[in-house]
């Protein structure tokens, strides 16, 4: 017997099962890559996947033939690959990743003895060839794994110009939304600080109770910040139950509940906060320390609730406050040409100031061209009397409708939280649009005026100070989403500004004068792609900030991911086939990308700002969505059903847009695997310099810890809902990523200093207080039925351990 045959050799490598696997892999995926990628060949793309593909198929002939050519081949394929994947993507581990795993795994197959002796002799050059392909593949990959350049290191500076912050009058409260109405997200407290974070510890959790129902539609979150009033919490619930904790403790005091009774078809069943307003008796009695009786109501919250309701309850008591409204309960509904409830929506907390209540709300978005008005109204703090009222799609904004007459049909609505600068006595609302939101031929110029920008009003009266538009004729829902952020800045000569930041879906950041609403920052208009739908037009230019966070440039088939180079290669082939020609590419029956996507690179939680240092942390993410127009048909009517369904019950999937020629489908443009198709980085965190402008760091945020079948931490940047909040301590927190954490970073360098598992998604922005002479850091953990992550009831608060 001749023992020095491959037979003799190795049984094992003999296996026709081995052949044959090696040989159908090789096969199927040449079959595969050929077929999709002639496909993308002829929409445009990249002619790699034919190629591949025609390789493939030669190493498995070359395998059927036990050709140690093979080896060879399938090295040469190796080293093509990964000159081509630099060159497309560089040195960025996500990128190269999905364009290498497949084929160096493969590789590998090929070099293990039970198929490597598959081969007639002579093989080792060949071998020696292949396990250098994958090699120098394993080395690109490990070095893309630590130079990430997406990423930018930096370090923060002190600011010796800087303006000079307002003292903070009760630095261990949290007053309102953002800390203080100027909506800024900064505390001034210190113990909690950048060198002993790594020590917090949970303090207290507290579990609410309030959970998903069954009549609750998809878009059921916990997006809820907490106040925190002289050692006590005031928050809301998903269905505004309002409660109040011993702040110490989490020891529960007192809660209300407005007996909310939801429905499939609203389109949110959230709460983002209550407000907090004290009458000037107890500001006085506090400055004094005074122990005499106050009255009942002399410290009040109001609760907003999803069917129209506005709440104002004793803070002491949690007992209405009889005074105000109808025993106190205002009904926000009055005059409201459609009264559906879940069609007008409260969600934000309102501004409050001496005298006024604010109160806006959301409509349901893409429902139709029959909704409620998004007026924006003043009441009295005190009895809730009507005081003014400002309908930004009225011919006379602040003309008040008699009782047998009704706000305006589809005005543009605010529903983010607003600002206030009481000095000024004006208040600054994020701007919605009429909806429907993808389809504006029907808009009329009273309601474009004063849609998707930043509104100025005079809190006391009602009256137009300014506006500003950051997107003319929206087409895409890129309106507003945050509360803008006061911060008082220095220009060149030394003259302090005050200013206002309005971070907006598109990644822009408007910076304006916040007396007269002139930029401080240049945002030119520019040119951007024209070609609306039949019977709808597109504004020539939009407003781009110079202060951005938009991707500097297009994407293109280069940018599409995937696990593998198999759904990568579907991903491309999908890009190409929708009208993507940059930002506001119109919405079209093609299907439109739309990156920045309808979620928008900044989302409700805005920006938190160091006043003192002039530093400001942003959560960007970056996740494009696809839109596409469907024309009306049996299936698609051009009105509501008889059922008299009031909503489509969620932000995506289909929309109906009633009263238009089009319903529109909004999804994220995800590959069969349900994956992103844009590489990664989904989400960053970041800090810029307001002095100049300039990025001083950028870092990944967020792991798949909690978004795969396989629990793997890769920390790849994911997209989030929630914001951060900043202290003086130079640290930094933040939930709101797709996994569920609440995280510490370095304000000034961006290095993560501490984590802490949450029991549920972390969408809402934490906050930080004082009591009993002990730092807190809270957040709702509570998830986000539309965003997917785990829903729950939690409140948890995370201090430093006492000292032993």
């Amino acid at each position: 017997m001749n023992t020095n045959s491959p037979a003799a050799r190795s049984p094992v490598a003999s296996s026709p099962i081995v052949k044959w696997l090696t040989i159908a892999f090789l096969l199927l995926s040449g079959i595969y890559l050929v077929a999709m990628g002639i496909w993308l060949i002829g929409i445009g793309g990249s002619p790699y996947y034919v190629i591949a593909g025609l390789f493939m198929l030669a190493v498995a002939y070359l395998v059927w033939r036990r050709s140690t050519s093979a080896l060879y081949l399938y090295a040469l394929l190796l080293f093509g690959t990964l000159i081509w994947a630099v060159i497309e993507a560089g040195f960025d581990f996500w990128a190269l990743a999905p364009r290498l795993d497949v084929l160096v795994i493969a590789g590998v197959w090929l070099l293990l003895p039970f198929t490597y002796r598959l081969f007639a002799t002579p093989v080792k050059k060949g071998g020696l060839t292949l396990a250098a392909a994958v090699v120098l593949s394993g080395i690109a990959l490990a070095y893309a794994a630590f130079n990430d350049p997406q990423e930018i290191n930096g370090t923060v500076q002190a600011q010796a110009d800087s303006a000079p912050a307002a003292a903070a009058s009760r630095p261990g409260d949290w007053l309102a939304y953002g800390n203080t109405q100027a909506g800024t997200r900064y505390s001034p407290l210190t113990q909690i600080n950048s060198k002993n974070t790594g020590t917090l510890k949970e303090a207290w959790t507290f579990r609410t109770g309030d959970m998903k129902g069954p009549n609750d539609p998809v878009e059921i979150t916990n997006e809820v910040t907490p106040l925190a009033v002289d050692g006590t919490l005031f928050f809301c619930t998903p269905h505004q139950i309002a409660i109040a904790l011993d702040g110490a403790t989490g020891k529960e005091k007192w809660r209300f509940n407005p007996d909310l009774k939801p429905d499939p078809s609203f389109q949110h069943v959230t709460c983002r906060g209550v407000s907090y307003h004290e009458t000037a008796a107890a500001s006085q009695a506090r400055e004094t320390s005074s122990a005499a009786a106050l009255p009942a109501c002399s410290r009040r919250i109001i609760l907003p609730v999803n069917d129209g309701r506005l709440f104002e309850l004793d803070a002491v008591t949690g007992q209405r406050c009889a005074a105000f409204a109808e025993n106190g309960v205002l009904d926000l509904q009055h005059l409201q040409p459609v009264k559906t409830p879940g069609q007008y929506e409260p969600t934000s907390p309102p501004i409050i100031t001496s005298k006024v209540i604010v109160v806006a709300g959301a409509v349901t978005d893409n429902y139709g061209t029959r909704e409620p008005s998004g007026v924006i109204r003043g009441f009295d703090v005190d009895t809730g009397k009507l005081l003014w009222a400002f309908d930004p799609g009225a011919p006379n904004p602040n003309a008040i409708p008699g009782d047998q007459h009704s706000y305006t049909m589809n005005s543009p609505n605010s529903w983010a939280p607003a600002a206030y600068d009481p000095q000024l006595d004006l208040i600054y609302l994020p701007m919605g649009v009429t909806t429907p939101d993808i389809w504006g031929g029907h808009r009329t110029p009273d309601q474009e005026r004063y849609a998707s920008g930043l509104l100025a009003l005079n809190a006391t009266t009602g009256k137009l100070a300014w506006f500003y538009q950051t997107v003319h004729h929206d087409l895409w829902d890129m309106d507003l989403p945050a509360q803008p952020t006061i911060a008082d800045i220095k220009d060149s000569s030394g003259n302090i500004i005050p200013a206002i930041y309005a971070p907006a879906k598109t990644g822009n950041i408007f910076v304006l004068d916040r007396r007269t609403g002139k930029l401080i920052v240049p945002a030119p208009e520019q040119p951007v792609p024209q070609g609306a739908a039949t019977g709808d037009h597109v504004s020539p230019t939009q407003p781009f900030s110079d202060l951005t966070f938009r991707p500097k440039k297009n994407l293109t088939g280069a940018d599409m991911w995937g696990a593998t180079m198999f759904d990568q290669l579907v991903c491309r082939v999908m890009f190409h086939r929708l009208r993507y020609e940059g930002p506001f590419t119109p919405p079209s029956e093609q299907g439109t990308l739309v990156f920045p996507g309808n979620l928008g690179m900044f989302e409700w939680g805005g920006l938190a700002i160091d006043t003192d240092r002039r530093i400001a942390i942003a959560n960007p993410i970056a996740l494009p969505f696809v839109s596409r127009l469907i024309s009306r048909g049996p299936k698609n009517p051009i009105e509501p059903p008889a059922s008299g369904q009031s909503g489509p019950g969620t932000e995506v999937g289909v929309q109906p847009q009633y009263g238009v020629p089009f319903g529109v489908t909004l999804n994220p443009f995800l590959s069969p695997l349900g994956l992103p198709c844009k590489q990664p980085a989904w989400g960053y965190v970041s800090a810029v310099d307001l002095g100049t402008n300039a990025v001083i760091w950028k870092k990944r945020i967020g792991t798949t810890r909690d978004s795969s079948p396989i629990p793997i931490p890769f920390k790849m940047g994911m997209p989030m809902l929630g914001g951060p909040v900043t202290t003086a301590g130079h640290v930094f927190f933040i939930g709101a990523t797709a996994d569920n954490y609440l995280r510490a970073f370095n304000t000034d360098t961006g290095e993560q200093l501490w984590e802490a598992r949450l029991p549920a998604g972390g969408q809402a922005t934490p906050m930080t207080y004082e009591a009993g002479g002990k730092q807190y850091v809270v957040i709702a953990a509570g998830g986000h039925g539309s965003f997917g992550t785990k829903l729950g009831d939690y409140v948890m608060a995370y201090a430093l351990p006492d000292k032993q």
